[in-house]
């Protein structure tokens, strides 16, 4: 009988209450000080970073390479025949490559690796989806497909306090960085087809940067059933005041809310809100 494991990494964002009732199985990826390391999510909160940023911007890293092969092995002994691992973007972190290199070595586990092209709830999303279909189905490939459809149909956006972090992170140009602070615009960020961070829009003031979020999902949801994901990076009160607002829309069906992971924290600085959109898939 077929034994079919999901496994992601620490930026899917999903709740540890998800987590836990779906049995999804966490990679976490590392965050790097000078004088000690963490592993994302697990031995450091997301407060304890931005606590920390004014005297050190620690560095990320991938998983490490024992928990890579750990989780495997684990899998592997508790008899799972099959392995759906749906990971953060590749244009954005090298963690999908590195575990490919490891799954190869496990050729007792079917292993399918989807690389989501993004990051956060969308993410997140798919993950859930896959993990909502092993439940109703326990059926690999239809398992692979709602992961597959669901990354089609996740959407990110996100504003920050500063653009200095993604900045310094090499995410954006050295002059695009400063000149935007200079005159105050707050883009719209978002991720392309391959994985990629964009301009989605320019505003200029934090407030209307807030607005402009409020007006995607006003679009999104118009005819269309939609799930919504409001993300924070030390920003609670102006996310929920948010994630309020949306929750009006009468096509907007479920709705997540909480801190994004320690790891993204650090790219992005505190400030941050995040729109995850995910057009639900009709039965």
């Amino acid at each position: 009988m077929k034994k079919i494991a999901i496994v992601t990494d620490s930026t899917c964002d999903l709740p540890d209450a998800l987590l836990e009732k779906y049995e999804i199985k966490i990679l976490p990826l590392r965050i790097i000080y000078s004088n000690k390391e963490f592993r994302d999510r697990i031995e450091i909160s997301g407060k304890e970073v931005y606590e920390k940023l004014d005297h050190e911007i620690p560095k990320t890293s991938l998983p490490s390479p024992e928990d890579v092969h750990n989780l495997f092995k684990k899998l592997q002994e508790q008899r799972y025949t099959h392995v759906l691992a749906i990971l953060i973007s590749g244009a954005l972190s090298g963690t999908y490559n590195m575990v490919k290199n490891f799954s190869d070595k496990f050729n007792e586990l079917k292993i399918e690796l989807l690389d989501s092209k993004s990051l956060t709830m969308g993410l997140g999303f798919p993950v859930l989806e896959a993990a909502r279909e092993l439940r109703k189905t326990n059926d690999f490939s239809k398992i692979c497909e709602r992961a597959k459809e669901a990354m089609s149909k996740s959407k990110v956006f996100y504003v920050l306090k500063t653009l200095d972090y993604l900045r310094r992170g090499g995410r954006i140009g050295v002059l695009e960085g400063t000149v935007g602070e200079i005159l105050g615009i707050k883009p719209i960020i978002s991720i392309d087809q391959e994985g990629k961070y964009y301009a989605y829009a320019k505003v200029r003031g934090r407030k209307k940067s807030i607005e402009q979020l409020y007006e995607i999902i006003k679009e999104k949801s118009k005819d269309k059933k939609v799930n919504v994901a409001v993300m924070h990076g030390d920003a609670e009160e102006e996310a929920r005041d948010l994630l309020k607002r949306i929750k009006e829309f009468r096509n907007v069906d479920e709705t997540f809310f909480g801190p994004i992971s320690p790891v993204l924290g650090i790219h992005t600085g505190p400030g941050l809100i995040g729109l995850i959109t995910y057009e639900v898939i009709e039965e």
